[in-house]
């Protein structure tokens, strides 16, 4: 199990005894993941119907956010000429 690609992701090292900062990088790293809203979420039930609306907000949240960084990097893009030459 220690050989596990995500359990060797989620492995922090504690250097000199400083537990506390290791703890905030272990939950940085779960919080990355998505575990801590997963075992967040599953700390109750959730019905049928809020499920489905969630997942498909987080679907379109996905989509936006991806459509946005794509026009982002077109207008940030190096090779971009200067659109008012004159001014």
């Amino acid at each position: 199990m220690a050989n596990h690609l995500r359990f060797v992701g989620r492995t922090v090292m504690v250097q000199n005894g400083n537990v506390e900062a290791a703890y905030g990088v272990l939950n940085r790293i779960l919080t990355q993941d998505g575990v801590a809203e997963a075992v967040r979420r599953s700390r109750y039930f959730e019905q049928p119907c809020r499920a489905r609306r969630r997942r498909a907000f987080e679907a379109s949240r996905r989509v936006y956010c991806a459509e946005m960084a794509r026009r982002i990097a077109f207008l940030a893009r190096s090779s971009r000429q200067d659109p008012w030459l004159g001014c």
